[in-house]
């Protein structure tokens, strides 16, 4: 075995030399075994004397024998009673390593090398501990072994050290899926509950297939098992299983791709499934809507040493190592408790072994984090009806409502706690996640749903009925139909608490962009007279309009979130837009506005969409008010000259190309069409395309951009034509009805050349690029 291992015997004549040359070459026929299947294998292989001899020189610090005595402590007839104090020996040689990267610069941490790590998994010790595990339920023997507790949680927290210091190690276990169906079995043991499931969630993490819930074992009977903080770290398991997965390439996300990929997979994705699945266990809903909205407990009561422990977040980025202190920290209380009593025949705990609030607050952000992210997911899933019905009956949204001002929004203290590298302000600090996080449940809530109306208190809901009234038009059914006992209580609901947080954020806020998408969500859908005239008397008009204009925000996704909010808020509202021309009442002020709508297209032409939609309904209305908004708005009186439509049609079409469209920039060319189908309707769409081919000429450049019009409305039919495809947001958001649409797309695209409304009678035959077909491979995109 010697000569086979390196060849170098103890009286060899290697010297130093030799012996670290033997010990190399042990490490390289290890790693040929594993990576081979043939050869030397594991540790337990090589001789006892052998490893005695190379083992200083080698820095292995003692492992390889620690591992040779565990493998022979663990044989199938074994009783591990030896095993847990092995076990003990290489713990600490672990820990210290996993503690560096934790605390070190992960960056820095990842470069260099952790030599007790890896001389652990070189040594066979990561499929030795996986063996020791499994080992019960592989033995069919009516008499089963039974692994102590203990022993349990030793092998899981070193698997963890490995997995966290020594690369490639999470990603093999995590191929190993009898291993990853296993460690949900030891889930229902509160004692190694913690450990499980922090292996769990980084293994899941590097899965090259996402995991099916329906293989968990009894899934249904391990959920209910849980109380409500193993349930809360069991959603960070849960939201690697039903997040599609991101691919990481930007051209993944075009919309070509993503067609040609819905062809492929007819059926739902894994995650659809596992949502699914997660739906029909009882009371899961329910539960995770308690937790998301229960109070902060005062009365946690724990040792004293855990007034030190708010140093510790600076390196706590998990919700399940900080339970693993609170738990430790309770058990000491439990202790000094009982000694006190002991002593002096009292049970009281002296006051001073309170946990922090400020750690009680981090630790219940931290679990609401986990349950918002789900239930976002959820709300956004194919159940997305069955999701919106359960949380308003859990009373989620007043629940929420009540954490708002205590919790979510609460003000930031000295002392606030940040995670590790990062400040208070930072979006990766658990406060400011929650924030974005709450906001973007919100955002789901909404959109295009009428449960959006819960947001409100029953004082809002009659104020928008006042305001129908006033207005002599039908109240909304989605209002009139509300559940009154669902809605939020007290003063205010959560729509108006966001508005009043969204008018005094800071103009430099990472927090604008998602506040803009939660108001707007509300907004989204068919245009409600009432839900603009409650937002409008609340000054966010004003607001959005400081933001762009007199503040001159410079941040594209805030600007763009604004610029859709603006036009949902302004669209057919004739009030809107005279509230916008008492606020823009300078030319410097007009000019500071088209500047910006200017600046990017892409970002603000849901706005020109709802001006050029709403100028043409005033256009039609013979109201002598709206007569009187149309000559004195600068904004539509801006719209009103076609040369400016033109001027927007013309760079609509030409920023956008089929291989480069995506969920982003679609918007530009429905706008695009937007135009002609209003041009259209006044008989005027051949002097719309005629313009567009002097504009070509006039750039030089016959062709290329009725061309590019013409392949966009290609692929328009294909993907808006799709069975599969919900047509309601385009009818909804233009109140054009999508017969119209698709007759207007057909008609541009007949190849009759004759035709005064179709594309081709406008490209000269010498410049016709009209048949290439555009490849849904991705390539060239």
């Amino acid at each position: 075995m010697a000569a086979a291992a390196g060849g170098h015997g103890p009286g060899g004549g290697g010297g130093r030399r030799g012996a670290r040359r033997a010990a190399t070459n042990i490490l390289a026929q290890l790693r040929h075994g594993q990576l081979s299947g043939r050869g030397l294998t594991r540790g337990a292989q090589i001789t006892e004397a052998l490893l005695k001899e190379r083992d200083k020189q080698a820095k292995w610090n003692g492992i390889p024998l620690l591992l040779q005595k565990l493998y022979e402590q663990s044989h199938p007839n074994s009783d591990f009673s030896q095993c847990q104090s092995i076990l003990k020996e290489i713990s600490p040689l672990l820990s210290m390593e996993a503690m560096a990267f934790v605390i070190e610069d992960r960056i820095a941490a990842q470069e260099s090398t952790f030599p007790n790590t890896y001389t652990f998994d070189l040594f066979g010790g990561v499929d030795l501990l996986v063996e020791i595990l499994m080992r019960p339920t592989l033995i069919t023997q009516k008499k089963k072994q039974k692994i102590s507790d203990d022993l349990i949680k030793d092998c899981l927290s070193i698997l963890y050290n490995t997995c966290i210091c020594t690369e490639g190690v999470t990603r093999r276990l995590a191929e190993r899926n009898d291993f990853v169906l296993f460690l949900f079995t030891l889930m229902t043991n509160k004692k190694t509950f913690l450990q499980t499931a922090t292996l769990i969630e980084d293994m899941l993490g590097v899965k090259k297939e996402m995991l099916q819930l329906d293989d968990i074992p009894n899934l249904s009977s391990l959920v209910s098992s849980f109380d409500q903080q193993q349930l809360a770290n069991f959603c960070r398991i849960l939201a690697v299983t039903i997040s599609e997965l991101d691919t990481g390439s930007h051209d993944k996300h075009t919309l070509l791709a993503k067609n040609a990929q819905q062809k492929k997979n007819l059926g739902p994705s894994r995650a659809e499934i596992n949502q699914a699945t997660l739906l029909n266990i009882p009371g899961f809903i329910e539960r995770l809507c308690k937790l998301a909205t229960r109070k902060v407990s005062e009365t946690t009561g724990t040792s004293s040493f855990l007034q030190e422990l708010e140093e510790w977040y600076t390196w706590l980025d998990n919700a399940l190592v900080l339970d693993a202190l609170v738990r430790v920290a309770s058990e000491e209380a439990e202790q000094s408790s009982t000694e006190s009593s002991d002593e002096s025949g009292s049970t009281n705990v002296s006051t001073q072994t309170e946990l922090p609030q400020s750690m009680k607050i981090m630790h219940e952000i931290m679990y609401k984090l986990e349950v918002l992210y789900v239930l976002c997911v959820l709300l956004m899933g194919r159940q997305r009806n069955q999701v919106h019905k359960m949380i308003a009956e859990f009373k989620l949204i007043p629940g929420l409502n009540n954490l708002f001002d205590k919790l979510i929004w609460r003000k930031h203290s000295a002392s606030a706690l940040v995670l590790h590298g990062h400040n208070q302000n930072c979006d990766c600090s658990p406060d400011i996640t929650l924030k974005i996080q709450f906001l973007r449940l919100l955002q789901s809530f909404s959109d295009h749903h009428e449960n959006k109306y819960l947001l409100l208190n029953s004082q809002e809901l009659n104020e928008l009925s006042a305001i129908s009234h006033k207005a002599n038009i039908p109240e909304v059914d989605a209002v009139v139909n509300t559940d009154r006992s669902l809605v939020c209580d007290g003063k205010r609901g959560l729509l108006t608490k966001l508005l009043q947080v969204m008018k005094k954020e800071p103009a430099e806020s990472s927090f604008r962009f998602w506040q803009a998408r939660a108001v707007e969500s509300f907004l989204r859908g068919t245009t409600s007279y009432a839900d603009q005239m409650f937002l409008l008397k609340r000054g966010l008009l004003e607001h959005i309009l400081y933001c762009i204009v007199d503040s001159e925000c410079k941040s594209r996704d805030v600007l763009q979130s604004y610029f859709d909010l603006l036009g949902e808020l302004m669209k057919f509202n004739i009030d809107a837009f005279k509230r916008f021309n008492k606020y823009i009442n300078t030319d410097e002020k007009f000019q500071t506005f088209l500047n910006q709508i200017n600046s990017s297209l892409v970002d603000s032409n849901m706005l020109v969409r709802c001006i050029t939609l709403s100028l043409d309904r005033f256009e039609n209305q013979s109201d002598a008010e709206v007569a009187e908004v149309l000559s004195e708005c600068r904004l539509l009186s801006y719209m009103s000259q076609m040369s400016m439509r033109m001027s927007f049609l013309f760079r609509l079409i030409n920023i956008i190309h089929v291989q480069t469209l995506t969920q982003e920039n679609v918007s530009c060319l429905n706008t695009s069409l937007v135009i002609l189908m209003l041009a259209r309707r006044k008989e005027k769409l051949p002097f719309y395309l005629r313009t567009l081919q002097q504009m070509e000429y006039t750039k030089k450049y016959p062709g290329f951009i009725l061309n590019n019009f013409h392949s966009l409305l290609r692929f328009w039919q294909q993907h808006y034509l799709n069975k599969d495809k919900d047509s309601t947001c385009l009818e909804n958001s233009s109140c054009i009805s999508f017969t119209y649409w698709k007759e207007t797309v057909s008609i541009l695209l007949s190849p009759d050349r004759t035709s005064p409304c179709a594309i081709v009678s406008y490209i000269d035959e010498a410049y016709m690029d009209i048949d290439r077909d555009f490849s849904e491979s991705g390539s060239g995109f």
